[in-house]
């Protein structure tokens, strides 16, 4: 038997939602990661920067077990001879091939980089978080080591040590670039953990009883990633130009081959004034290359993370 329904409980039409026209719940507060990932797989910049990147990390693993000869500096072909199907990029004034050259300075140039700022930003995480974190005295002794760094004339130290060292080697030269370029990284570290170490969730870690560093590695880090990963490819491109530098007036490594060393040898022997346009050309393009297109990437990467510079 049926019975009629109650207007008093029966929904009005008037005021129920519509499922079509009701939002939907936002992607962003269930689903970070693919958010971002959204954003990143259609932001021109980034996709472009790592691209050329990535091409030319391959072309220095891939290239030099590629090559007959496993010196670079072998001479192997007719002298100051141009591009051609037999020697790619032409040959050196003494007939050193220079694609043999390029690909394993394209090797060498990606070490220094991935050594140098790594320990640069190790060492500037360690710092930035400690003083940001604990404040007080140990701030003040950490903030003043950090100054003592960041005032010193960093490529004036580079010299001065790689002129008095015997034997210089590629990690060597990336772990002295390291060991100077740390300051500004380590004080926008500190910064940034000043803001954060008043939050909510720091305020219970605390009271939970967790330590000092494992509050900074569980808490405060994975707050920060994404500044900490941009962090490192800016310091990852400063470390390539430093090492180019160093190279190119003579202090590169005394072993092997690097872009820079290929400009200096070019410029020592004339090759602008001979018009061997191949022999310099190429390492300052793969120079020029690398750090544009990290910095693009890095342009890309702060467009993805800043909610606020994304682009519809």
């Amino acid at each position: 038997m049926s019975t009629a329904p109650d207007p008093a409980t029966e929904p009005d039409p008037a005021t129920e939602p519509d499922p079509a026209t009701e939002p939907a719940a936002p992607v962003s507060a269930a689903r970070p990661g693919r958010e971002t990932l959204h954003y990143a797989v259609r932001n021109p910049k980034l996709i472009i920067g790592f691209t050329v990147v990535v091409l030319l990390l391959l072309a220095g693993l891939v290239g030099p077990p590629l090559l007959d000869s496993t010196d670079p500096n072998e001479y192997v072909g007719p002298q100051a001879a141009p591009p051609d199907g037999t020697y790619w990029m032409g040959t050196t004034t003494f007939g050193q091939d220079v694609y043999a050259q390029f690909v394993h300075g394209l090797r060498a140039t990606f070490l220094v980089g991935v050594v140098g700022g790594a320990i640069a930003a190790v060492i500037a995480m360690l710092v930035g978080f400690l003083a940001g974190y604990r404040g007080g005295v140990v701030d003040e002794i950490l903030n003043m080591l950090t100054n003592v760094v960041l005032v010193l004339p960093a490529l004036a130290v580079l010299l001065i040590i790689n002129a008095y060292l015997g034997v210089r080697s590629v990690p060597v030269q990336g772990l002295f670039i390291g060991l100077t370029s740390w300051p500004w990284a380590a004080r926008a570290i500190r910064a940034q953990t000043f803001s954060l170490r008043t939050r909510e969730f720091v305020d219970l870690a605390r009271l939970s009883g967790s330590g000092t560093w494992r509050i900074v590695f569980r808490e405060i880090a994975p707050n920060m990633s994404s500044y900490l990963f941009m962090m490192f490819i800016l310091l990852f491109g400063g470390s390539v130009l430093i090492a180019s530098s160093l190279d190119f007036i003579g202090l590169g490594p005394t072993e092997g081959v690097s872009l820079g060393l290929m400009l200096q040898s070019a410029q020592q022997w004339s090759a602008l004034q001979l018009g061997m346009w191949w022999w310099f050309v190429p390492p300052g393009a793969g120079i020029t290359a690398i750090v544009g297109a990290l910095y693009v990437a890095n342009v890309g990467l702060d467009e993805v993370f800043n909610p606020k510079l994304r682009e519809a």
